[in-house]
């Protein structure tokens, strides 16, 4: 199985979530289970990376996925140089819920660009909606490890997880003032 091009929103009529397995049981779940429907609700959207040829049923497997949405975090939980100068109200982020590749895929360089394609996009709706920073909550060290990798900092324990971050500024050197 090769991966297409380009990324597209999720569409359980066309795409084979059931086929979808990262190795990780949750993750397989939210796609299998909850991304339509999150969708559908409108909290969050689902890219998915598509393969490049259709299974024998003509649904199309997904090779990797990410999933964003809007957020907010208290200030008190930012580092103290970066709080003190922010208001003290919740300050608006986006969230990368999550983030996946198919095993078979693992070691490929595929969640990089998976990553990569998140921030790009979530840059392109920061010139229309701001946010202060990017923000994920790690399902495994391994996770942790990956993001860090990429210039995400540790910001807090948020539900059991590790929570890191990477402000717009960041991004913005990233991808263009």
């Amino acid at each position: 199985m090769s991966w297409s091009k380009e990324f597209v929103e999720l569409d359980k009529d066309i795409h084979d979530r059931a086929s979808f397995d990262s190795g990780e049981t949750e993750l397989n779940l939210f796609i299998q289970t909850q991304a339509a429907k999150h969708m559908q609700a409108g909290i969050s959207r689902t890219m998915v990376l598509p393969a490049s040829n259709p299974l024998p049923n003509q649904k199309i497997p997904i090779c990797a996925f990410y999933s964003i949405a809007p957020g907010s975090i208290c200030r008190n939980t930012l580092p103290e140089a970066l709080a003190k100068k922010l208001p003290r109200y919740p300050v608006p982020v986006f969230l990368i819920a999550q983030l996946a590749v198919h095993r078979e895929f693992h070691g490929e360089g595929l969640g990089k660009i998976c990553l990569i394609n998140a921030l790009k996009y979530l840059w392109a709706i920061n010139s229309h909606m701001r946010a202060y920073a990017i923000i994920v909550d790690c399902l495994t060290d391994a996770a942790e490890t990956f993001y860090a990798k990429y210039g995400f900092d540790v910001l807090c324990e948020h539900n059991g997880r590790v929570r890191m971050f990477l402000p717009m500024k960041t991004v913005a050197q990233l991808f263009g003032s």
